[in-house]
């Protein structure tokens, strides 16, 4: 196939676009914050977990504490009774085991109080753990929020950029022959479409040429559409390439 230079240089232009749609359409599917965005997801889930179970411990803890709270009540309601019988007794027998059973009450209220604030001691330490849990939690879910702004900024720029050099592509390509922009099609569905031959080296490939195949394209005319020997892509040829 023949083209003039100039259509060759632009296929460069093409290139270069192609190369920017690539890049953008990346960034698009991929933000560089999605890995740490899934992190977090992860560790907020284990996280949360872990506040289940805190949460539960301290459940436990209240529901004892109002049952001891509920003795109490009761050994205080049986205290009050049988002081009232003792009162009203006139009977030393029954005077007796009445004494008898409040010195009972009142030891098993002083155990009920000590065990009432170990739990309350315990259920201190279980409230600042889930307190704890939770700072963590939201600490999670507020870097989680601004990684996701920044990510949906992202993809929103790189859609943008896809988009204009998707329209910078439509004019470049129309300013080439049907037949050169084909060619370069087909090429560039398997990788590099086009690349300039800068220095004996191909910028598609990045491989420097052999003498012989230097020899061969020296010897191709100026207009000749000419192909990497390593990659295939259309080379594009200059001042520079070395020939």
């Amino acid at each position: 196939m023949n083209a003039s230079p100039e259509d060759q240089r632009r296929l460069l232009d093409l290139a270069d676009l192609d190369e920017r749609i690539r890049r953008a359409e990346g960034a698009r599917k991929n933000p560089p914050q999605a890995a740490r965005v899934q992190e977090l997801l992860a560790q907020r889930q284990t996280l949360s977990q872990e506040l289940s179970v805190r949460m539960g411990a301290r459940d436990d803890l209240r529901t004892e504490l109002k049952r001891i709270e509920s003795d109490v009540d009761v050994v205080d309601a049986r205290a009050k009774r049988d002081a009232e019988r003792l009162q009203a007794s006139s009977n030393p027998k029954e005077a007796q085991s009445l004494e008898h059973e409040l010195a009972s009450l009142a030891r098993r209220k002083s155990d009920l109080e000590d065990a009432e604030l170990v739990v309350m001691e315990k259920l201190e330490e279980a409230d600042a753990a889930v307190a704890e849990q939770e700072q963590l939690i939201a600490q999670t879910n507020a870097e989680g929020a601004e990684l996701s702004a920044a990510a949906k900024s992202h993809v929103a720029q790189a859609t943008a950029d896809a988009e204009a050099a998707g329209r910078d592509r439509v004019a470049v390509a129309a300013s080439i022959p049907d037949a050169l922009v084909s060619m370069y099609e087909r090429i560039a569905a398997r990788g590099v479409g086009a690349a300039a031959l800068v220095r004996r080296t191909c910028e598609g490939c990045r491989m420097v040429l052999s003498g012989t195949d230097l020899s061969t394209l020296g010897r191709a005319a100026e207009d000749a559409v000419v192909t990497c020997p390593e990659c295939g892509c259309i080379l594009v040829r200059g001042e520079d390439s070395g020939l």
